[in-house]
């Protein structure tokens, strides 16, 4: 019953703590809501005429399609630069040799020969950046939250409105083949689809090859009317190479013969999307707010002028979300329902041959119906949830009023539209990226009452809450003392059993640091080695300095406990470990697997987790040698026995009878002080690690409208919260084992008490 109450009562202050946790995460990672309004051609965005152009005309929507079909080719993680044109260097300056630079030559040939055909963006993309997240966003038009980083290996199917949909709506033929993510998000959406494992980084050709298989004749047949490809080659080559290497220029060139082959197969009524979801890191990693994770290449080029102008020279910056509007009117669909892009106006400006002014008007009323869309989103989404700010909200709604009735006028006086038509159009403007800006700005608030109730309510708990109970704990100890009292030390000198708890700590130490190992890099080997022996050496060192009292009780000073949890919190970061997103290690996904998982997703997730956390889950599972270590350090040289006074006679005769010395056999003389005493060290080191917590905690809440509050503070907060719940498991399992020995040694002893009684 003691062993089974200290457990329960760890247990149940762990789960405070989870409590805590979970109570600060709902108010600081807070999730959007997401709208299950769809878009229609049967309800305008908002009132008015349509624009000029799409009445009248067969399957027009909101306004005239102006291509019949698209080619999405999403290159994953193609970082901007991997597509920037290379111009000649500076004189006399050596020029620059990177692996990745100039490999997709067509694309700058194309903006050569064709400059009113063609257009190369700097995409920027809204954090995180993963794969499911920018998905989402290329598709909806929307911000994931933080929070849905979670999920990148278990996508689930998106529920707002979203082109896909929008494209089945209105029957067009949807193709893809590549990445299975899109399975999930959009299960049953394609009329072809051949999807391929995605997860096995090391694969660098699976993917793409499968899909060149299919690509070429899937275009010849015509039996499509949007096909999407994601190759994932770039991607996966950056995670096992990074963008330095050889193999880089090789997938780039690669996919550079791609384009080629689509240019060369294009009709003059399809348009080319090439697109990166997000960039990557010098390392090759993504999923932070770095430049060069947040800058991927957008590349359109069509066989029919398409810009009334040439390239600037150096390519213009538009976020990524804008891209889910302008494709929506190009091919003559409802921009979807949750949309906050702004549509990518050039595009509308009907070539080179159009005149300005109604290259202009072309502009604007494609301007005017994205923000008659976003207006009726920011109206409903308010109207359902206060997440949006009430003062700015309605300060973009006078903005749009004003703008609208602006366009409206300019409809009904074509004489003054020239000199109008400027205005109108930076105000619509204006309206769509203050929008954006709102949005982006309050889907980060934060929820101050849950996020000042989290980890501080867990500690009142323990300041009124558990006292009580261990006083209550440790009076039923006591009362048990005094009744055992009478039948003297229920400990005998077992001798050879005097680290009978630690060496079965240690053991299993052993055992579970081999499997953590294997999981990491051949040069972590020696630093294991090294952090082994230095945990050993301060075992030693705090054993020195804590005395043995016996019959009890027994304790772990702070100082003792507090080293030990900044030991742990030293291996995370000496293993090459560091509490943010691009910096986890994801080979260890593969280990012992290297042909991948298959559709497998929770066994890669526990190998990184294992990886991550390794010093977490030893030092928790360890923490009871901080207890046991002094006993088994107790000097190893002989002792005498006191002589009783008075028997000095009987001392000259006899030999100086010995003892052994009894080591962690003295936690016997006392059981209910040796219980307490895990109990105190387990509560402390939760302690430990509970100030560990709130302190990330607060630098949260405090730092939340930092610039890095994304790149640095939450992801240490959710590092801190998984490892503290790592932590606590481990503890919970570490205390158990120290248990389930002592149980098998009281069994021993009372095997040895009824055999000597007989």
């Amino acid at each position: 019953m003691q062993k089974a109450s200290v457990l329960l009562f760890l247990a149940w202050v762990c789960f405070l703590f989870y409590a805590g946790i979970a109570l600060f995460t709902s108010g600081f990672l807070l999730t959007r809501l997401e709208l299950t309004n769809h878009s229609s051609c049967q309800e305008p965005p908002g009132p008015g005429s349509l624009p000029w152009g799409s009445q009248g005309k067969p399957g027009a929507c909101w306004m005239a399609s102006r291509f019949s079909r698209v080619v999405l080719v999403l290159i994953d993680a193609l970082r901007f630069d991997f597509a920037q044109p290379q111009h000649s260097h500076v004189p006399r300056e050596p020029p620059v040799s990177l692996p990745f630079l100039g490999k997709l030559s067509s694309l700058q040939r194309i903006l050569e020969i064709q400059p009113h055909h063609a257009r190369l963006y700097r995409s920027q993309v809204d954090p995180p950046t993963t794969t499911m997240q920018r998905l989402k966003a290329l598709t909806t038009g929307s911000l994931p939250t933080f929070i849905d980083a979670g999920s990148n290996f278990a996508s689930h199917a998106i529920v707002e409105d979203n082109l896909i949909k929008q494209l089945t709506s209105a029957g067009r033929r949807v193709v893809f083949m590549g990445d299975d993510t899109w399975k999930d998000l959009f299960p049953g959406a394609f009329s072809k689809a051949f999807f391929f494992p995605s997860f096995n980084v090391r694969d660098l050709d699976t993917v793409d090859n499968g899909i060149l298989e299919h690509l070429y004749p899937t275009m010849d047949s015509g039996e499509w009317d949007v096909l999407i490809a994601h190759f994932l080659g770039v991607d996966h080559c950056g995670h096992k190479h990074g963008p330095h290497h050889p193999e880089m220029a090789k997938k780039l060139s690669q996919m550079d013969q791609v384009i080629q082959g689509l240019v060369e197969r294009l009709e003059n009524d399809t348009l080319l999307v090439v697109a990166g979801d997000h960039g990557m890191t010098t390392n090759g990693d993504h999923g932070g707010d770095s430049e060069l994770e947040v800058s991927a290449a957008l590349f359109l080029y069509s066989p029919t002028a398409v810009f009334p102008s040439t390239p600037p020279e150096e390519p213009e910056v538009i976020p990524q979300v804008s891209l889910v509007p302008t494709l929506a009117l190009l091919l003559g669909l409802p921009i979807p329902f949750g949309n906050i892009g702004e549509v990518m106006a050039e595009l509308f400006s009907g070539g080179e041959d159009s005149q300005p002014h109604s290259s202009a008007l072309a502009q604007a009323s494609a301007l005017h119906l994205n923000a008659q869309q976003v207006s009726r989103f920011l109206h409903t989404y308010s109207a359902a949830t206060q997440d949006l700010q009430a003062k700015e909200l309605h300060q973009l709604q006078n903005l749009f009023s004003k703008a609208s009735a602006d366009y409206q006028w300019l409809l009904q006086s074509p004489k003054g539209a020239e000199a109008t038509l400027p205005t109108v159009i930076a105000e619509l403007q204006q309206f769509l990226r203050g929008a954006r800006a709102m949005c982006i700005e309050s889907w980060a608030r934060f929820s101050l009452v849950r996020m000042a109730g989290g980890p501080p309510t867990s500690q009142a708990d323990l300041d009124y809450v558990v006292p009580q109970i261990y006083r209550h704990m440790q009076e039923e100890f006591r009362g048990r003392l005094e009744r055992t009292k009478s039948q003297g030390p229920l400990t005998v000198a077992a001798y050879q059993l005097g680290s009978v708890y630690s060496a079965a700590m240690v053991t299993a130490l052993t055992l579970l640091a081999f499997p953590l190992l294997l999981l990491h890099a051949e040069r972590i080997s020696l630093v294991f080695l090294l952090l082994f022996l230095q945990s050993f050496l301060l075992l030693h060192l705090l054993a020195a300095g804590i005395p043995v009292t016996t019959p009890g009780p027994f304790t772990v000073p702070w100082q003792a406990v507090s080293a030990w949890a900044l030991m742990a919190t030293q291996t995370f970061y000496s293993t090459g470990h560091q509490p943010v997103f691009p910096a986890i290690h994801w080979h260890a996904a593969f280990v012992g697997f290297p042909e991948g998982h298959g559709s497998c997703t929770w066994l890669p997730a526990l190998l990184v987790g294992a990886n991550t956390f390794a010093s977490h889950l030893l030092f928790a599972v360890g923490c009871p040698l901080l207890l046991l270590w002094p006993f088994l350090c107790e000097s190893q040289g002989l002792r005498k026995r006191q002589q009783p006074p008075g028997n000095e006679a009987d001392a000259r005769v006899r030999p100086e009878e010995e003892e052994e010395p009894l080591m962690e056999m003295r936690l016997r003389d006392a059981p209910q002080h040796f219980y307490a005493a895990l109990l105190q060290l387990g509560l402390k080191y939760l302690f430990i690690l509970g100030i560990q917590i709130l302190a990330c905690a607060l630098a949260a809440s405090i730092l939340r409208r930092h610039l890095m509050v994304w790149k640095v503070f939450a992801p240490k907060f959710i590092f801190e919260a998984v490892g503290f719940i790592v932590s606590s498991v481990g503890l919970l399992l570490g205390i158990a084992l120290v248990m389930r020995v002592d149980g098998a040694v009281s069994s021993w002893f009372r095997q040895l008490f009824l055999a000597q009684q007989r």
